[in-house]
């Protein structure tokens, strides 16, 4: 009976706004979106630079916090230029493309309850925009969409780099988006609906981070991978792509990549507020006396606290942790993420199958499991990370003055080197004659000299 009520969502509270009022909403979600990423980019700067024992902006406006705003209407000013070899349509759209989806996302995610608890301009409506009974599907769908316009960037601009940024990235988001939807397949099996209000509604007694903890692990690397963001930024690498994707881009359209990349920041912590963290509904101190804290404008209040919390997470990440390789950034992906994602969807789907048929131990059956699999996920990075150490024994026993010298072409063709092999050093042509060194002006080595004498 519980699995019925749950799977049946009710939204005929959405679709009766006036159309002024749905008009209200649509501004509110964009300026929402707007301001938390104008803040974001000050937050982030000063977090970093406090993390680095630096100052960060302090002229723009107070404690710098104009600072954003500044940089966006530099942006705006400046010198629009496109490249000669790009294709001018495509190069001109995909900035477009990229940006606008990241946008449409926020429509269904509920900043409050589901019913009309709110007055705007004395008319009572929902604190959402709207509902869909397959609203997280319309996520996954909209997300999927931006990745055309990082993919199209890099084709259109005539270069190599950005071309070889946006497969990156392409690559990387259709890897991470896999475990992404395992991970949401588990909230959807638990909580019976794939609608946002009902999942929330679904987390009245207990958050689904307590519940579902390996869903949520998977999702918060996911969505940091899915983001491009630091330590997964590979698409942006500075050392062998010249900037990414973007790199010929400039102006208005190099402003709206970055803002579609914190207005994703923005979307996916909302997403995993609404899905584990009990979406606008008030932490357990709070809750437990008071009981207006989930009425009212108060459950906008905690949820922007929780978007914010895991804004200042994605922060905490790029100014700790190095940027990985693009191998361990796949090999995650592929060997580690999507299958731990698919043994814990299979154990939720269990869990869910003993209950519905009314057994008292699929509670315990949860628990065990999830530490089961929280432990596996573990050894796994373990694994992943004691490989790394004995591949680099290997090569210092491979190094060795003792160790066999390995020829790939022994066989006639190029063969690569097995684990504890290592190619020989390939020898460089002796340039033809000697280059010189031309300094600009002349010889001035009087300083030197004094430098020399007070020393001595």
């Amino acid at each position: 009976m519980n699995a019925v009520l749950l799977a049946a969502e009710d939204l005929s509270l959405f679709g009766r706004d006036p159309w002024w009022l749905v008009l209200v909403k649509a501004v509110f979600c964009f300026a929402f979106l707007m301001v938390t990423v104008l803040f974001s980019i000050v937050w982030e700067r000063k977090v970093v630079a406090w993390m680095q024992l630096r100052i960060g902006p302090n002229r723009h406006g107070p404690w710098g916090m104009l600072q954003s705003l500044a940089d966006g209407v530099k942006l705006m000013l400046k010198e629009d230029i496109v490249v000669k070899r790009a294709d001018k349509v495509v190069y001109v759209l995909a900035p477009i493309v990229a940006a606008i989806p990241a946008f449409m996302a926020i429509a269904v995610i509920p900043f409050g309850p589901a019913g009309n608890e709110v007055s705007i301009f004395g008319q009572r409506t929902t604190m959402q925009l709207t509902d869909l009974p397959i609203a997280m599907l319309y996520i996954l769908a909209v997300a999927s969409v931006g990745i055309y316009g990082i993919v199209l960037a890099g084709w259109s601009s005539g270069s190599t780099y950005p071309l070889l940024g946006g497969l990156r990235s392409c690559a990387q988001m259709i890897s991470y988006e896999i475990a992404m939807g395992a991970a949401f397949a588990s909230v959807f099996l638990y909580s019976g609906s794939m609608s946002t209000s009902a999942i929330v509604e679904a987390q009245a007694d207990r958050w689904f981070i307590v519940l579902l903890p390996v869903s949520f692990i998977i999702y918060v690397v996911t969505m940091v991978g899915e983001t491009n963001r630091a330590p997964f930024d590979m698409p942006e690498s500075e050392g062998d792509l010249v900037g990414g994707f973007n790199t010929e881009y400039s102006s208005i359209k190099f402003a709206m990549f970055m803002l579609a990349e914190y207005v994703n920041m923005v979307t996916v912590s909302a997403v995993s507020v609404t899905l584990f963290l009990g979406g606008w509904r008030a932490p357990y101190p709070i809750s437990s006396f008071w009981e207006g804290a989930n009425h009212g404008w108060w459950p906008l209040l905690w949820f922007v606290v929780k978007v914010q919390l895991l804004l200042f997470f994605f922060i905490w990440l790029r100014g700790t942790l190095p940027r990985v390789r693009y191998d361990q950034l796949m090999k995650l992906g592929w060997k580690v993420l999507i299958p731990v994602s698919l043994l814990w969807l299979m154990l939720v789907a269990t869990v869910r199958a003993l209950r519905n048929e009314a057994y008292d131990f699929s509670q315990i059956v949860l628990y065990v499991g999830g530490a089961v699999v929280a432990v596996l996920l573990l050894s796994f990075v373990a694994d992943f990370f004691r490989d790394r150490r004995e591949k680099a024994a290997g090569a210092a026993e491979a190094d060795a003055p003792g160790a066999e010298p390995f020829d790939p072409l022994a066989g006639g063709f190029p063969v690569p080197p097995k684990p504890g092999q290592h190619l020989p050093p390939v020898p460089r042509r002796r340039p033809r004659r000697e280059r010189e060194l031309i300094a600009s002006g002349g010889a001035n080595n009087d300083s030197d000299r004094e430098e020399g004498a007070e020393n001595a």
